[in-house]
C-alpha cells in the first residue's frame, strides 16, 4: 500500500521522500520483472543487468542496515575504494535472477523506511550521525542518498532494457539534500587548486544553490551567492545525469539543456569536471 501525502508529512522524512523511495524501488522491480535476460550489458558500464541489479539489492540492504544504526564499513569514499567494495560484494553474492533481485530491492527499500520510522520514535536508536560510504549523514540525507543511488542505477537498467527511465523532476528535488552534502567530498583537489569562482546553479523550475571555490576549498550553500561569477541554468534531469556521470555535459550544452551567463560564463563547462562521481 502506498502512503498518503498526509502520512508523508507526519513521518520522519521530508514530505514525499518515503513515497519516492517506495515508488522508485517499485519502478526498478517492474523493469526487472520484464527482463528475460539479465546477461544483457549495461551501456557505458562493465556490468550486466544482473550485476547492476545485484548491486542495487546489496546497496539497499546496506542502507537499511545503516538506517537501523548498524556499522557497515564500505570503502573510504573514494571512487577506487567504492569500486573495490562493489566488486568484492558482487563476488560473494551469486544471485543474478531478475525476480529474486526485484523482490530484494523493494524489500530492502521498505526495510530502510521501517528503520527510519523506528529511529524517529526511539531515541536509543536515533543516535548521532551515521557513517556511510560517503561520509557522516543524518537519516534524512541518507534517505536522499538512497533515492539518488536507485535513480542512477535504475536509469542504467532502463537504458539496457530499452525502457523509459524513472527520473522525474519531483524525485530530483528530493535528491538535492544528498547532492549538496556530498559535493565537497567528491571534489577533485587538482581540478580546483587554481580556481577562484562563485557559481550559481539553478535547476529550471526548481532548486537553486551556490558553489564557491577558492584556495583549494569548496563551499556549497543552499542558496546562490549574491554576485556569482557564473550562473548555470540547467534542466533538472540533465543536471542529475551529468552529476552522476551518466551524460556528457558538452552534449547537453549543444542541445540547449544548459544556459549560462555572468562575468565568467566560459567557466560553466568546467563545473562538472571539478567533481568525480562515486
Amino acid at each position: 500500500m502506498q502512503p498518503t501525502a498526509q502520512e508523508d508529512i507526519r513521518g520522519p522524512l521530508p514530505e514525499g521522500l518515503a513515497r519516492a523511495i517506495r515508488d522508485t524501488a517499485g519502478d526498478i522491480a517492474t523493469l526487472l520483472k520484464g527482463a528475460s535476460d539479465t546477461t544483457v550489458p549495461v551501456p557505458d558500464s562493465e556490468w550486466t543487468v544482473g550485476e547492476a541489479a545485484a548491486h542495487l539489492a546489496l546497496a539497499n540492504e546496506l542502507m537499511a542496515d545503516l538506517a537501523a544504526g548498524h556499522q557497515r564499513p564500505y570503502g573510504d569514499g573514494t571512487p577506487q575504494s567504492l569500486a573495490a567494495a562493489n566488486a568484492q560484494a558482487l563476488a560473494t553474492f551469486g544471485e543474478r535472477g531478475a525476480q529474486p533481485l526485484a523482490s530484494m530491492i523493494t524489500e530492502q527499500a521498505h526495510a530502510f523506511l521501517d528503520a527510519v520510522d523506528r529511529a524517529a520514535s526511539d531515541e536509543s536508536i536515533a543516535g548521532p550521525a551515521l557513517v556511510t560510504p560517503l561520509g557522516s549523514m543524518d537519516r534524512h540525507v541518507l534517505a536522499s542518498y538512497l533515492l539518488t543511488h536507485m535513480l542512477g542505477h535504475g536509469y542504467d537498467l532502463a537504458r539496457a532494457l530499452h525502457r523509459p527511465h524513472m527520473i522525474e523532476r519531483d524525485r530530483i528535488g528530493l535528491c538535492m539534500p544528498f547532492m549538496l552534502s556530498v559535493m565537497p567530498r567528491v571534489v577533485d583537489p587538482a581540478a580546483i587548486a587554481d580556481l577562484a569562482v562563485r557559481y550559481a546553479i539553478r535547476l529550471r523550475g526548481g532548486t537553486a544553490f551556490g558553489v564557491s571555490l577558492g584556495d583549494g576549498a569548496v563551499h556549497v550553500t543552499p542558496t546562490p551567492p549574491e554576485r556569482p561569477d557564473c550562473t548555470i541554468l540547467i534542466e533538472p534531469v540533465t543536471f542529475l545525469l551529468i552529476a552522476l556521470g551518466r551524460r556528457n555535459p558538452w552534449r547537453a550544452i549543444g542541445r540547449g539543456q544548459v544556459v549560462t551567463w555572468g562575468r565568467k560564463p566560459w567557466l560553466a563547462p568546467r563545473f562538472p569536471t571539478l567533481f568525480t562521481a562515486p
